[in-house]
């Protein structure tokens, strides 16, 4: 029987007086790739801040429970090794004058670059060396974030949660203003860490970043669970249409679905 890596029991975040996640009851199991899709504001992005603890479950009211892989408590390092967790507000942090190879060396000490009092081994290296190249940035690994693409920006945040070779990562909007080719080598990487046995969940707004490797798509609207189920069944023109609205019409080009 699988067992669950992230459940959600009956969890609701208050954020500046509105209630952005309503009573969520969500389970995902070990080795699942799943999309969690929703409009801007269905509470997709407190969803990942819930699981980072950047914010926490209302304490009033019913019982509720967040847990990952069975407990509600972690040590941050201890958990690292477990779960990798990449946000559009990390990536942003990563953006500096640190090299490719010190941001993912980074990931060792949970710092943004590495600092002279960090012991850097060679198994770090690589490490890190390896997850640069799962993540087609090799060739880059001496330049800084500053000087690359934004699409290679977040290739290489990636490969930072990578080097605890984690059980499990979670990607909020990894494809959010990228220009054509940045989208297409992301979801290309996507679809690889999906087929490396690792869970991937794919927390995103556009219906593109859904790869064939997902098996499982979840919607939210207005903090709670709408469809939940294969891509097969959810990604339909009704399901849709209530999710986005009456006004959209979905579409198909060259196998990527997509929503107009």
């Amino acid at each position: 029987m699988s067992k669950p890596f992230i459940e959600f029991e009956n969890v609701t975040v208050v954020r500046d007086g509105r209630v952005a996640l309503d009573r969520l009851d969500l389970r995902i199991d070990e080795g699942e790739s799943v999309a969690v899709l929703g409009p801007n504001g269905a509470g997709k992005s407190t969803l990942v801040q819930a699981l980072t603890r950047e914010v926490y479950p209302f304490a009033g009211g019913e019982p509720s429970a967040l847990r990952i892989y069975g407990r509600d408590r972690w040590d941050l390092f201890e958990l690292r090794g477990l779960l990798g967790i990449v946000t559009t507000e990390l990536v942003r942090a990563c953006t500096g004058r640190y090299t490719a190879l010190e941001t993912v060396l980074s990931g060792f000490f949970g710092s943004i670059g590495v600092w002279p009092h960090h012991d850097v081994t060679p198994t770090m290296r690589e490490r890190a060396s390896e997850a640069l190249e799962r993540m087609r940035l090799s060739a880059l690994a001496d330049r800084h974030l500053i000087e690359m693409s934004t699409g290679e920006v977040r290739r290489a945040v990636i490969a930072r949660a990578l080097v605890h070779r984690p059980r499990a990562l979670v990607l909020d909007e990894p494809t959010t203003n990228l220009d054509v080719s940045g989208k297409r080598e992301m979801r290309a990487a996507i679809s690889g860490l999906a087929r490396s046995g690792a869970s991937v969940v794919l927390v995103t707004h556009q219906l593109e970043d859904v790869v064939p490797e997902i098996g499982r798509v979840i919607t939210l609207r207005r903090g709670r669970v709408l469809h939940d189920g294969p891509p097969d069944e959810v990604l339909r023109p009704e399901p849709l249409r209530e999710l986005f609205g009456a006004g959209v019409a979905l579409h198909e080009i060259g196998g990527v679905r997509l929503l107009l």
